[in-house]
């Protein structure tokens, strides 16, 4: 079943509104830091295992030259390594150091202190179900982005 209209654009509205709350708590939070909100999305997604270069870009949806740029930066504050690609001489696996696992390690708690301190009148079920609801919206549009991309459609 589709959405209405007015449901589809009320709902885009909240997600920008969403955006631009979550953009200025982040801007906030890392005034002084080494690190700034690119860097610290780079440094999350590199966290999660060694990955190709290409693919990272893919994935945080920047160009090559964009992520090449915060690599370097990552690698020259000790944060990440570069390697190339035993399958592919041509291409670059990105890895934390250790020094970068403890600074992610970090951000991510002072991350979780902000959200605390922000949602301190929210209640367990209340965060629960606003994580839920937020990985079913993100599945689903993960989803119709891969088929648009791919060619091929999600609706009926």
């Amino acid at each position: 079943m589709a959405l209405a209209p007015d449901t589809a654009a009320g709902l885009v509205y909240q997600i920008f509104d969403l955006q631009r709350a979550v953009r200025c708590i982040a801007t906030a939070n890392v005034r002084g830091q080494d690190t700034g909100v690119a860097l610290q999305g780079v440094l999350r997604f590199v966290g999660e295992g060694e990955v190709r270069a290409t693919k990272l870009a893919e994935k945080l949806g920047v160009s090559a030259p964009v992520l090449s740029r915060h690599i370097a930066e990552l690698e020259e504050q000790g944060f990440v390594v570069r390697r190339q690609d035993p399958d592919d001489g041509r291409a670059q696996l990105v890895a934390l150091t250790a020094s970068g696992a403890e600074k992610l390690r970090h951000i991510e708690e002072q991350h979780t202190a902000v959200l605390q301190d922000y949602l301190r009148d929210w209640s367990e079920e209340d965060a629960g179900s606003a994580a839920q609801t937020l990985q079913k919206l993100t599945e689903s549009l993960k989803k119709s982005a891969r088929a648009k991309a791919a060619g091929t459609t999600t609706t009926p």
